[in-house]
């Protein structure tokens, strides 16, 4: 998302700070975040200048802030598959990137990177790593985050069931790099 551009909608705030767009509207209404409705509109804007006031006052990470870029989080035990897909993402797209290992290392990281996108193998060495959007559906800083399952060991019907389980989407390996742009740009499309 480009910072050009003086005011935001509430669906880029709420990328922004990784939240709900409705929370973001609660905000508003509250007061706490101030900014203006389009006349004759329900449509609330957001000054940038007081989107960072908010910010700053509340703690939330500025990192979107400062390059607008999708935030993806790789979870694989498979040093090969996160170097590669880390430096191929690198060049190209403009995404910020981080990695971890292990269900853990994701864990950690998700709390601090608090990123838009995860792709997670759900093979990671003895973890089951199915309960991981769990994890994230309960953390109040990671409400928007999407959770991309990635395997290929899975059936077509096992990878059907991850749904239930809260994956947004599942990458069948191998994949082509097109398909992981594709999904990440599915998961993070916010339509007003």
């Amino acid at each position: 998302m480009p910072l050009e551009k003086d005011v935001l909608t509430t669906g880029e705030v709420a990328k922004l700070c990784n939240v709900a767009p409705r929370t973001v509207s609660k905000w508003f209404d509250c007061g706490s975040l101030r900014g203006y409705r389009i006349p004759g509109s329900k449509d609330r804007r957001i000054p940038v200048s007081e989107l960072m006031k908010f910010m700053r006052a509340h703690g939330i990470p500025m990192d979107g802030m400062q390059t607008g870029s999708c935030r993806v989080l790789i979870v694989d035990d498979d040093r090969e598959i996160v170097d590669t897909l880390t430096n191929v993402l690198g060049e190209k797209t403009t995404y910020e990137i981080q990695s971890a290992l292990t269900a853990f290392g994701a864990g950690m990281v998700c709390e601090r990177f608090r990123p838009h996108v995860v792709l997670l193998d759900v093979h990671l060495g003895d973890t089951d790593a199915s309960d991981f959007p769990q994890f994230v559906r309960k953390s109040d800083n990671l409400q928007m985050t999407k959770v991309i399952a990635m395997s290929g060991k899975l059936t077509d019907g096992q990878a059907q069931s991850l749904r239930a389980k809260g994956f947004d989407s599942f990458l069948k390996k191998p994949f082509q790099i097109r398909q992981v742009v594709d999904a990440i740009e599915a998961a993070t499309d916010i339509t007003q």
